[in-house]
């Protein structure tokens, strides 16, 4: 099979991992090394100043052994199957890197032979990447289930963030759907890289460990969801859980929905909740509970929260905790950072809030200055809250009529991957002619 034909299959397989984060870890460039990493982002994602971060995302191989009912890849699917070598793979992050179509690497894998076969070939590939050609860029690489717990120490002193992925909620759910990847597979490995990272080894895994989480294959219910990420976060200290919104590859099976109603608006209120979890203080069971096991997918999280406890509210600017700030909706931690400061001079007015950065279209509900109000329409509907809903419905963002997609190589550079006879290109000769001038 012809190397473009590979990269096609394996970039197209890989598209169902999530990796659209900033890399976690910064990293200079040194005099004899190739690349850096920077923590400001990857996998075409924004950095603060504007830049978009390429990351190569793609699969080692899709040829796996198991049989996971949500997987495009699962062994009993009749789809085009591809492996890179590991010198393939080697040469084609170099030459990319080369030509500044990425600045790291985002490696999976499907399980060829075995589990611990597979992660020989992953860690050939990022030992030589950081021993024999010196690449100094950002690789994250997710551990095979079933792998021997000996490649955790081996491959953490080569790259950046390592990751298991759950993929659903509970052990019962995964039993059903994915029989050959159980507690037996996939906890021990989440607690053994856990453990790992305890120890504070500068050259393990500066990125730390993350995992993925499959949304709406199965009645989970959000509430169950956060209690996990928060055990996660707390007990494991994983940098981030991912939720990926159900997409129905294999709707034939029949434990799984054939369609799933708004999979990334639910994808992006459990993000906005995993928020308020990592950085504001909530606990899991304070969003939700056994009585209110889902989100409100129309509202904010916060937002939702504050309706169904109005009777902590109002909050007075000038005499809260930074805590109890960060609890208002429309004020996060550099806007309740801003307020503690500022009150000390003086009474906040409402033109003062605004430039501390709190979004006084949500918070004036909620808020006062010195017992004072800061906008008169503001606390009257905390005794009305049918119509204090209506009110933050409708200051959300209106859905986008289509999610945006994520996007890959052939889009990005349509001059390299849409040749005459692609199915004969040589893509590395093709970098070397461009990098030196050559092509026609």
């Amino acid at each position: 099979m012809e190397l473009l034909d590979k990269i096609q299959i394996l970039a197209d397989s890989a598209k169902y991992d999530v990796a659209c984060a900033s890399s976690g870890v910064t990293r200079r460039a040194k005099p004899d090394q190739l690349g850096n990493a920077s923590a400001c982002g990857i996998c075409h994602s924004w950095s603060e100043d504007g830049r978009c971060i390429s990351l190569l995302k793609i699969l080692y191989t899709n040829v796996c052994i198991y049989d996971c009912a949500y997987c495009i890849n699962r062994h009993s699917n009749d789809r085009p199957r591809a492996s890179f070598t590991p010198q393939e793979l080697i040469e084609l992050v170099i030459g990319f890197y080369k030509r500044n179509y990425i600045e790291g690497l985002f490696l999976s894998s499907g399980v060829k032979h075995s589990p611990d076969k597979t992660m020989e070939e992953l860690l050939e590939v990022v030992k030589k990447l950081r021993t024999e050609h010196r690449f100094n860029g950002y690789i994250h690489l997710k551990l095979i289930p079933g792998a021997s717990h000996d490649f955790i120490r081996q491959v953490g002193r080569y790259v950046d963030r390592l990751s298991v992925n759950l993929e659903l909620p509970t052990m019962e759910s995964l039993k059903l759907l994915a029989p050959d990847k159980g507690e037996a597979h996939i906890l021990p490995s989440i607690r053994a890289i856990s453990e790992q990272l305890n120890e504070r080894r500068p050259d393990f895994l500066p990125a730390g460990q993350s995992t993925q989480v499959i949304i709406g294959a199965t009645p989970d219910t959000d509430h169950t969801i956060l209690q996990l990420s928060q055990a996660l976060y707390r007990k494991r200290k994983l940098k981030r859980v991912y939720y990926s919104a159900y997409i129905p590859v294999n709707p034939d099976h029949p434990h799984l929905p054939a369609r799933v109603e708004s999979p990334k608006l639910r994808e992006h209120r459990l993000y906005q909740s995993d928020w308020l979890l990592r950085f504001y203080g909530f606990d899991a069971d304070e969003l939700l509970s056994e009585g209110l096991p889902h989100l409100n997918l129309s509202l904010d999280p916060k937002a939702g929260w504050a309706l169904n406890h109005l009777e902590v509210f109002p909050v007075d600017v000038m005499r809260a905790s930074y805590y109890e700030l960060l609890r208002v909706p429309g004020i996060g931690p550099i806007s309740a950072k801003r307020i503690t400061r500022a009150r000390a001079f003086g009474r906040l007015s409402y033109d003062q809030l605004k430039k501390a950065g709190v979004v006084l279209k949500r918070a004036k509900y909620f808020i006062t200055s010195d017992g004072q109000l800061v906008r008169p329409e503001g606390l009257g509907l905390l005794e009305k809250p049918s119509q204090l809903q209506k009110q933050l419905l409708l200051v959300e963002p209106k859905l986008l009529p289509a999610m945006p997609v994520q996007l890959d190589y052939f889009d990005l550079y349509p001059d390299i991957f849409s040749l005459a006879e692609p199915g004969k290109t040589d893509v590395l000769a093709h970098l070397r002619k461009e990098q030196h001038g050559l092509l026609d």
